[in-house]
């Protein structure tokens, strides 16, 4: 049986939901480039980091905070990624302004050049007019599939030349789902 992949995105459809701004260092500093929380490599950290409560309303098991879309969890959905691709991602304890409980950061650790421009709808490259340091990364990918022959044993992954996109395996979303997250979106891919 062919395996399915799934790009895990925030509900944005959740009633009264939560908005987290961009992480800070405890002590008020500004986080330098919180996009590296996307671009699918192991990080280090070595403060301690916290994310304000930009509106707020019904706390998400899964969050993608800010202008970097930094994935923030509970401790619920931590447990499950920490037990099913250790491999794949990094957790670490963040504080929440105001959230009761245990919260992470979620830096996926893993990326693959894996994007199937073929069966995907419509892909974009970008050229030397865009970013001339990106070129032939993506701008634009509507549709998205990848070509699973890529994966190899890869659980949790972001994609080479296309950061947004958190992708998750089957066995990941389905126990996701079946622990009742409030906030994940799955979309095959």
């Amino acid at each position: 049986m062919e395996r399915r992949f799934f790009d895990l995105s925030s509900d944005e459809y959740v009633k009264g939901r939560w908005y987290l701004g961009d992480p800070t260092y405890v002590n008020g500093g500004v986080v330098e480039d919180v996009w590296r929380f996307s671009d699918g490599l192991p990080v280090s950290l070595s403060e301690n980091l916290r994310v304000p409560v930009r509106t707020s309303g019904t706390a998400l098991d899964i969050e993608f905070a800010g202008a970097g879309l930094v994935p923030i969890v509970s401790s619920r959905v931590a447990s499950i990624f920490r037990e099913l691709a250790p491999d794949d991602v990094q957790l670490f304890p963040i504080d929440v302004e105001g959230a009761e409980g245990a919260w992470f950061l979620l830096n996926v650790a893993k990326q693959l050049r894996c994007i199937d421009d073929e069966a995907s709808e419509e892909v974009q490259l970008r050229t030397a007019e865009d970013y001339e340091e990106r070129i032939g990364e993506y701008c634009s990918v509507i549709g998205l599939r990848i070509d699973k022959s890529k994966v190899g044993s890869a659980r949790v992954f972001r994609l080479w030349g296309w950061r947004v996109p958190l992708i998750v395996d089957e066995e990941v979303k389905n126990a996701l789902e079946a622990n009742g997250i409030l906030g994940g979106r799955f979309d095959e891919v």
